[in-house]
């Protein structure tokens, strides 16, 4: 099966490098503001399950009208036009006169199909017309991509021109073109380049499987992060009980401290599942407001008062008279939840109760100072609506991007409304059972659906 390889060409300084990091998703490609930053073409292997293609990041073009002067010597008719090509790419004189034209048009001469990029916030000219021409030269498929890479102003000129020499020409921004665009890329050189059909099926397949493992991945993360919190405890042993008294400050801070390294270990991982290794997105530039133990702010993250309420309504077992009983007419308790009640009065309690600090006696002599588990009830909220958040931005976030992500909050109770509500239920049982220390079965199955949920932006 022949593997399909396409040669990014074009102007210096037109995104070319930007557009070979988004559909190799890697962001180990050198991406700079500075023209010439690629000298020599680059070639990036993207292996799938049952096959792959290969993205050639090439020079700019720096002096086609002379390079097309040196063609037309060499080539009286059309028929000549690529044997032309051929040889000025092995002609010694001229790969020391036109390096970088030699070359981006190598790998042309050797198959690859050409994406031709220009910049549609910069005017068209006619000194473009040269290289598009050389390109035409060459006889291989191609398609022309207009990046606009500050604005679109002129998408519109530049449509015009390259519809003279390219079949299939296409807006595509590097920075904010999401998945399926770049699978929409990829499927029409299937038409372009009949023979590579078959491959770049395949290759679309892999990457739809590869999509939908990398959510699995996030949700298994995210179902052991949770667990590992909501678990976890720190203890000490000392001789008296006034040496437990001074050491539960001391267990307080190694608690907190373990919990946040723990949560940006799961961070970490996330990074990985989508090959964010080398782009700007340090664990140390995600401070994540508010901090973990924030408590007056975690309602940013995770459900209101409110909402608390609700759930408490859902996951307890309350007899109406009983629960009028206990809310005694505070208004404050929303009474009007019903047969609830006694469920969400144990949420709307339990909502500002963090851990559990005690001292204990011994059955051997001496005391032992516990500082946890976690019982606050809208603390696996948090975790789940900080971690949704992150992944959604770094799931969509393209390889090309080279700036700090911005960290705001997220409405997490608007994300589970879109569940069924079964889903939901079954998510707000996992978060009461997990609080109370109680294992739960399918944890990963059940958060999957949070990962299935569309944006505006998602694919």
């Amino acid at each position: 099966m022949k593997r399909a390889t396409f040669a990014v060409v074009g102007h210096p300084n037109k995104g070319k490098s930007s557009i070979v990091s988004t559909l190799a998703r890697d962001d180990e490609i050198n991406i700079s503001q500075q023209s010439g930053t690629t000298t020599q073409a680059d070639k990036v292997r993207v292996e799938t399950a049952r096959s792959g293609y290969e993205l050639v990041d090439t020079p700019g073009f720096q002096r086609p009208a002379k390079v097309l002067r040196w063609l037309k010597r060499q080539a009286q008719s059309a028929d000549q036009r690529a044997n032309a090509v051929a040889a000025f790419v092995s002609d010694a004189d001229c790969q020391q006169k036109y390096p970088d034209e030699v070359a981006l048009l190598t790998p042309l001469v050797k198959g690859a199909a050409i994406l031709y990029v220009v910049d549609g916030s910069r005017p068209y000219g006619s000194e473009y017309e040269a290289e598009m021409e050389i390109l035409n030269w060459t006889g291989q498929p191609s398609m022309a991509l207009i990046n606009p890479i500050e604005s679109e102003l002129h998408v519109e000129s530049w449509r015009n021109a390259l519809t003279q020499y390219f079949k299939t020409v296409r807006i595509f921004n590097p920075m904010t073109a999401d998945f399926d665009k770049q699978i929409e890329l990829l499927t029409t050189f299937a038409h372009l380049k009949p023979e590579w059909s078959t491959t770049i099926q395949l290759v679309t397949e892999d990457l739809r499987m590869i999509r939908q493992n990398q959510k699995n991945q996030c949700a298994t993360i995210l179902a052991r992060l949770l667990e590992d919190l909501c678990l976890y405890q720190t203890s000490q042993k000392v001789l008296d009980h006034n040496q437990a008294e001074t050491v539960k400050p001391l267990l307080a801070k190694q608690y907190q401290n373990w919990m946040s390294k723990r949560e940006r270990q799961s961070l970490k991982e996330l990074f990985a599942v989508y090959a964010h290794f080398h782009t700007e997105l340090t664990i140390e530039d995600l401070t994540l407001p508010p901090d973990l133990f924030d408590c007056e702010q975690w309602y940013m993250w995770g459900l209101n008062k409110q909402q608390l309420a609700t759930v408490g309504a859902i996951t307890g077992a309350a007899a109406g008279a009983a629960a009028d009983l206990m809310v005694a007419g505070h208004s404050f308790m929303l009474g009007t939840i019903g047969g609830g009640l006694l469920g969400f009065g144990s949420a709307w309690l339990g909502a500002d109760k963090l851990v559990e600090a005690k001292v204990k006696g011994l059955p051997l002599g001496g005391y032992e100072a516990c500082y946890g588990p976690m019982k606050n009830k809208n603390f696996p909220y948090v975790i789940i609506g900080r971690f949704i958040y992150l992944y959604r931005q770094i799931s969509q976030r393209n390889h090309a991007i080279r700036e700090t992500m911005q960290i705001d909050s997220i409405a997490l109770n608007s994300q589970i409304n879109q569940l069924e509500k079964s889903v939901q239920k079954a998510l707000h049982q996992a978060c009461d059972k997990l609080v109370k220390q109680k294992p739960v079965d399918d944890l990963t199955e059940i958060f999957s659906p949070l990962f299935e949920l569309k944006t505006t932006a998602d694919s």
